[in-house]
């Protein structure tokens, strides 16, 4: 080849040179963007896959196919290996079948990526109640209601510190439970039916005070609801609010004909009305036969109680004093009309002696009922005076 042709040659190439990268480039752009393509393809055909076993697994659980529910979402795992709510959905399905601690590892793991989601703190706080880890459950809860929640937060907020109330209950922490409850019932709202659940819990909380003024809240905007009715009209009763609880439980047995609880303390509240030497505005006659009335049965209970103390082997002078006895049979002879209107002071000799018996009793031989348990509880409410 000559210089001539080579020179020649060289100048066509160098005409081409543009055409080819030109060329080149294009087909690198081409293979790049065919390359992204099918790798946008793959992704999204895996998150279809791990979606679609998700959804599965969403409705087993619902269902309470928690081994379905298992299986479903390790396989929505196998295509999204780090998905949060895959994860954490697995962990509850776990749960669900008591399998707390692989539940646990996955929570954990959880919970150190975002330590203050809400639901993981709560289903951590679950898992140590139920292994007895109290300070552990009662951290995860307080995490769980200041946390973050998905949706209406105030509403996860409150159910999370309803069932913190509960479990406290359960373990019978009740001075905590009262903390807990008033903290609640300062953001409860209008509703009456969440009023009547709150003054359920402050009753067993045995803080009857708050339970009262939740159940009034209810009856504001439901005033023939039966079961706050039974509520308020127990708070009244332990408060030692006789007429009160008797108001409120009239009303609540005759919505509820079938509530025999009520129907039970309504009895027992009209007997402490009725035998109450100390009610206001009682007659000097009337107060003598309640005197000679409760007298009466107090020595039936005394008699009663120290004849099942003695059948039953048991040191009569340790847990029922002889000495109550003497003392009743001595005064027995003068608990009369005529001598209790001559004589003030033995009215209240007699009422001291019945109180006495009542209480002992009690110690000796149970809770009485009837008659004797009205005398025990006017006892208390005039404890002191």
């Amino acid at each position: 080849m000559t210089v001539r042709e080579k020179v020649q040659g060289l100048g066509l190439y160098r005409a081409r040179e543009p055409v080819i990268l030109a060329l080149l480039s294009a087909l690198a752009v081409f293979s790049f963007l065919a390359v992204g393509g099918l790798s946008r393809m793959y992704h999204a055909q895996q998150e279809a896959l791990a979606n679609r076993w998700f959804t599965r697994g969403t409705g087993d659980l619902k269902d309470g196919h928690f081994n379905l529910a298992v299986g479903d979402f390790r396989a929505a795992l196998r295509y999204s290996r780090d998905n949060y709510d895959y994860q954490l959905n697995l962990a509850q399905a776990l749960i669900g079948l008591k399998r707390t601690d692989e539940a646990y590892a996955y929570l954990i793991n959880l919970w150190e990526r975002e330590p203050e989601n809400g639901l993981v703190n709560l289903e951590l706080a679950r898992i140590a109640a139920q292994k007895g880890q109290t300070e552990r459950a009662l951290r995860y809860y307080h995490n769980a209601i200041y946390a973050i929640w998905p949706g209406d937060k105030e509403m996860q907020r409150r159910n999370t510190r309803l069932e913190l109330i509960e479990y406290l209950l359960d373990i019978h922490a009740k001075a905590q439970a009262q903390s807990e409850l008033i903290a609640l019932a300062a953001n409860l709202g209008d509703d009456p039916s969440l009023h009547q659940r709150v003054g359920d819990l402050f009753l067993q909380a045995q803080d009857y005070e708050h339970a009262l003024a939740e159940y009034r809240f209810s009856l504001k905007s439901d005033h023939h609801n039966p079961a706050a009715l039974a509520g308020a009209g127990l708070a009244a009763f332990d408060l030692g609010r006789y007429s009160l609880a008797q108001r409120y439980l009239q009303v609540a047995v005759a919505a509820n004909p079938d509530d025999e609880q009520s129907a039970d303390l309504l009895k027992t509240t009209e007997l402490i009305l009725q035998m109450d030497p100390y009610r206001p505005r009682i007659s000097a006659d009337q107060r003598t036969r309640i005197v000679i009335e409760a007298f009466a049965a107090a020595g039936d209970r005394l008699k009663s109680c120290a004849a099942a103390v003695n059948s039953s082997g048991s040191n009569s002078s340790e847990t029922l004093e002889q000495s109550l006895v003497d003392s009743w049979t001595k005064m027995t002879p003068k608990i009369n009309e005529r001598d209790l209107r001559r004589d003030p002071d033995l009215a209240e000799g007699a009422l001291d002696l019945v109180f006495e018996i009542e209480r002992q009793t009690k110690a000796a031989c149970g809770a009485p009922t009837g008659t004797d348990l009205a005398l025990l509880l006017i006892s208390k409410l005039h404890e002191g005076n």
